[in-house]
């Protein structure tokens, strides 16, 4: 029996946070942390995908929403992202946060929130409104349980038993 994901379709952010929740599956494959992002430019459409690759890059910038910054910005021929979208499935770390801030990110959605590193209302929020010379506008939630339980998933096979801290 075929299944149909028709309601993805009438509403954009939760098909692009199903695009990003897909690079994250990919990335927890991989043995990355599973996050996800796309960025979607409103002239251009989607013009990033990236996931987690901190391990196989060596490389502790290599977070997803690092890295979809860096294609967007290759793929307008600018690093100015006015007017673009950048779609996470895990609420940006204070590093994340501070490129969508340099790259002028109009408007983030992401859908868990990180309790332990989160940098927009969980442990900091770098993106209240004058805090800095660019203002994004943000909101959280969207597939919120499917994205929390593919990290829930990836950290519970990582668990040992009595390690409160994997």
């Amino acid at each position: 029996m075929a299944v149909s994901f028709s309601w993805l379709h009438e509403d954009p952010d939760l098909l692009y946070m199903g695009m990003a929740l897909e690079e994250a599956r990919f990335a927890g494959e991989e043995g990355e942390v599973p996050v996800g992002a796309v960025i979607v430019h409103p002239d251009r459409g989607i013009v990033a995908r990236a996931r987690n690759q901190k391990e196989s890059l060596n490389d502790p910038t290599a977070h997803a929403e690092v890295l979809a910054i860096g294609q967007a910005a290759e793929a307008l021929g600018d690093w100015r992202l006015q007017g673009a979208t950048l779609y996470s499935t895990l609420e940006p770390c204070p590093m994340c946060a501070g490129a969508i801030l340099q790259a002028r990110v109009s408007r983030v959605i992401y859908g868990a929130t990180d309790p332990k590193g989160g940098a927009v209302e969980s442990v900091v929020e770098l993106f209240r409104p004058g805090l800095f010379n660019h203002n994004v506008e943000w909101l959280s939630g969207v597939l919120e349980d499917e994205c929390g339980e593919v990290l829930r998933r990836f950290f519970g096979k990582r668990r040992r038993p009595g390690d409160p801290n994997p």
